[in-house]
């Protein structure tokens, strides 16, 4: 029997060096979800997903990855995206309470900090298990744009650029070397050819899913054409 099958029965029971082996398996369906990145430029934020179509009888419109919290905030999403509807829902009606309580837009990091505050919970009592996917929330608000990215423990980080999923480590090489926060298209060319090496440069043009925000634009998932043209400046195909 191996040394933690006594700890990792129930979320509420830590291991003798401190771990929660529930969070950390969560944290692994993360891992096995598809790549998702996050990039800040000048003016706002973008998310791309791949949304890794396995089959040519599935129809790519019907895969759900970046989702639409408020007019100035969207997320994407990696692991399962069961959970990540259930969270998305959780979202909006934080940010429509915000409307009516206090009559303006929620800010980026209170949205950010409810999502994780809820998550935690799931982290701390019987009956539960953690919500096995990681979000990257982007949005604009007061302070310009915004970029976190949230944990199956409930933990969150502000980043410039970052990547979730199983091409995490690549991506994330990738944009240490090649980042820097400029325009809006030079931005997105970064982050899909950071995509791109995330995926063994296996990238299909018809995969791609890109929210954006901007402080002029409110947050819209491109459409399929958009998503192409943008492909294939970046990575010549």
């Amino acid at each position: 029997m191996k040394p933690q099958m006594a700890y990792d029965r129930a979320i509420t029971v830590f291991s003798p060096d401190g771990r929660l082996f529930q969070v950390e398996y969560a944290r692994e369906a993360v891992k096995r979800g598809t790549t998702t990145v996050g990039l800040k430029f000048d003016e706002g934020v973008v998310l791309i997903v791949d949304r890794r179509i396995t089959s040519r009888l599935v129809e790519p419109s019907s895969i759900e990855k970046i989702f639409t919290i408020d007019e100035h905030i969207g997320c994407a999403t990696s692991g399962l995206v069961a959970d990540a509807r259930v969270l998305v829902d959780r979202a909006r009606v934080e940010a429509q309470i915000n409307r009516i309580t206090y009559d303006e837009k929620i800010q980026v990091k209170t949205l950010v900090k409810k999502i994780c505050d809820f998550k935690q919970t799931y982290t701390q009592y019987g009956g539960v298990r953690p919500f096995g996917t990681a979000f990257l929330i982007g949005g604009v608000d007061d302070e310009g744009p915004r970029l976190f990215a949230t944990d199956p423990s409930g933990a969150m980080m502000e980043y410039k650029a970052t990547a979730e999923g199983n091409g995490r480590d690549a991506a994330l090489e990738y944009l240490e070397k090649n980042y820097k926060m400029t325009n809006k298209d030079e931005v997105i060319e970064i982050g899909l050819k950071a995509l791109y090496e995330a995926t063994d440069k296996n990238l299909d043009k018809g995969a791609i899913e890109m929210g954006i925000v901007t402080k002029k634009e409110n947050f819209r998932i491109l459409s399929e054409k958009e998503c192409e043209k943008y492909f294939s400046k970046a990575v010549g195909k």
